[in-house]
């Protein structure tokens, strides 16, 4: 992350209807997504954590459900 004495002037644009701001190298930000808000007259960008799916899935409580069962049916015939 970088530290508070790091600043850099940056100058904003329009792409399209939005307005945006190129970010320099140095504080560029890891991933394809980022999290804007605003706080007060300040914007916040925060790099969106990636999860695995694996650690996902950890973190979930097992589903304690009785899940119906499936008759397995045939297939229907189906012309070419």
């Amino acid at each position: 992350m970088a530290q508070t004495d790091e600043i850099r002037h940056v100058r904003l644009f329009r792409n399209g209807r939005n307005q945006a701001i190129r970010i320099p190298r140095e504080f560029e930000l890891p991933g394809e997504e980022a999290i804007l808000r605003r706080e007060g007259d300040h914007l916040i960008i925060e790099p969106v954590a990636s999860i695995p799916l694996r650690a996902l899935l950890a973190q979930w409580e097992p589903i304690d459900l009785d899940w119906p069962e499936i008759d397995n049916l045939p297939a229907d015939d189906v012309d070419l």
